[in-house]
């Protein structure tokens, strides 16, 4: 059961966190040291069915150390809510670990250098489904298991993304900051996350 590895799991989490905190060959550390932000690693549940992977913290998100907990966090609470299913009860995080100046998008390096984070992130949590946020973390996962790279999101949003050889279902999503922007999103970010609820029932 995998609730049995939780303090195993939470361990094993702990050392990721410590480990991103002390990452001063980040690109971003000094940008993190200079304003006092904290880098934001995930939170919920250890032992998540759901693992909800956005791409990086903006500037509410490095206040607090917290995902999505701005804007975008009210939405993604909303999209949750709408689906009927518990935050609480998911993983969320993000690809990037720290925030990248102006919110700017996240270059290939830093997501080379914070992806390792989340790949293991997955090892221990063992998710049954993978909901990506946008095109850099949908791209980052599709590419890694070799479903192809440079995606439009518009094209793959609600799809899913399995091999045999894949533990989990990649389900990649428009990022909730498209509502923000694009009020028609919104219906889009509704239907895909009561999708994913549907194949978390399948598991």
């Amino acid at each position: 059961m995998k609730a049995d590895k939780v303090p195993e799991k939470t361990e094993k989490l702990k050392e990721i966190k410590e480990e991103i905190i002390g990452l001063k060959k980040s690109p971003l550390y000094e940008y993190r040291s200079d304003n006092d932000y904290f880098p934001v690693i995930g939170e919920g549940a250890h032992d998540a069915d759901l693992m909800v992977a956005g791409e990086a913290p903006g500037k509410n998100e490095a206040k607090t150390g917290r995902p999505f907990c701005g804007r975008a966090g009210k939405v993604l609470d909303e999209m949750f809510e709408e689906a009927g299913m518990e935050r609480k009860k998911a993983y969320v995080t993000n690809i990037v670990k720290d925030r990248p100046p102006e919110n700017r998008d996240p270059t290939p390096q830093e997501i080379d250098l914070y992806g390792p984070f989340l790949d293991r992130q997955i090892q221990i949590i063992e998710p049954e489904v993978i909901a990506t946020l946008g095109r850099f973390s949908a791209n980052y996962m599709l590419e890694k298991f070799s479903f192809g790279e440079n995606f439009p999101i518009s094209k793959i949003h609600g799809q899913i993304y399995k091999k045999e050889s894949m533990s989990f279902k990649i389900i990649p999503l428009f990022h909730p900051a498209a509502s923000i922007y694009s009020p028609d999103r919104k219906s889009d970010l509704i239907d895909d996350f009561k999708f994913v609820k549907e194949e978390l029932k399948k598991t």
